[in-house]
């Protein structure tokens, strides 16, 4: 036996539909104590974008509601109490009340919809309520998360390493028999050292990008000042290891003086 409608699945249309398509999917679903992806599936299946454009079926039973009188209607000509005749401009640019059916609110999210998955959509509404400040915090903590790990990644034990890894193989047959072909890529310790150093320093720099742009929006009293300190000591202390890594890695020079040069 099928299960019965949800009674939800009319009210959440009836919503959306209030507002012009302008209210968000998350509201409605906190509004009547539903999932967000339960309103986006009934908006998907129940096609509401279609319903609130005017293309739903025009049988008696499935026909939208529509309010006031039809398109063309006259009745309301010379009209000198209640609301304003059909016409009337007294009202355009009056910024009050709920926007009316078929407001182009949602064309956005409309569009967005037309060629963004689901998943991509789902997290660009949860995101609507971070400001911007938020915002570069969370991509801070990545970079500076990002940085931390490569440590381990690109980790060199000595000069002496070496690492050794399978690029290609092929089989290749003669006439006597068949060979096997291998083709093996080698990385030394002061090339990977060397790469390591480079993406750090980028890394680094975008790290203080970030962190500048945080501060010039953030409330002076904010709480996160207080690790953004603390990781800009971190990153001095590890741009000055860098820097004198790279120091050790530069070539010498070798001057050979003659004996029969010397004036004294």
């Amino acid at each position: 036996m099928p299960r019965p409608r949800d009674p939800r699945r009319d009210e959440a249309f009836h919503l959306w539909e209030e507002s012009g398509g302008s209210k968000k999917l998350k509201d409605i679903a906190e509004q009547l104590n539903v999932t967000s992806s339960t309103i986006r599936k009934w908006k998907a299946n129940d096609k509401w974008e279609e319903k609130i454009k005017g293309s739903a079926p025009k049988s008696k039973g499935s026909a939208l509601l529509r309010r006031g009188a039809p398109k063309g209607n006259k009745n309301a000509i010379g009209n000198k109490g209640g609301r304003a005749p059909l016409g009337n401009k007294n009202a355009i640019g009056n910024k009050g009340g709920a926007a009316p059916l078929r407001n182009q609110n949602a064309v956005t999210h409309g569009f967005f919809s037309k060629f963004l998955p689901e998943e991509t959509l789902s997290i660009m509404e949860g995101i609507q309520e971070r400001s911007p400040v938020n915002m570069i915090w969370d991509q801070i903590q990545i970079q500076y998360a990002a940085i931390i790990r490569a440590q381990k990644i690109m980790f060199v034990s000595d000069k002496q390493e070496m690492i050794k890894e399978l690029k290609k193989k092929k089989s290749v047959l003669s006439e006597t028999n068949e060979v096997e072909e291998e083709e093996y890529e080698f990385q030394f310790s002061w090339d990977r050292h060397a790469t390591f150093l480079n993406a750090q320093s980028r890394a680094m720099a975008e790290l203080r990008n970030l962190i500048k742009q945080f501060d010039e929006l953030a409330h002076s009293e904010d709480e996160r000042r207080l690790k953004l300190e603390h990781m800009c000591l971190n990153i001095n202390k590890k741009k000055l290891e860098i820097e004198e890594l790279t120091e050790e890695d530069k070539p010498f020079e070798i001057t050979i003086v003659n004996k029969g040069d010397d004036s004294d």
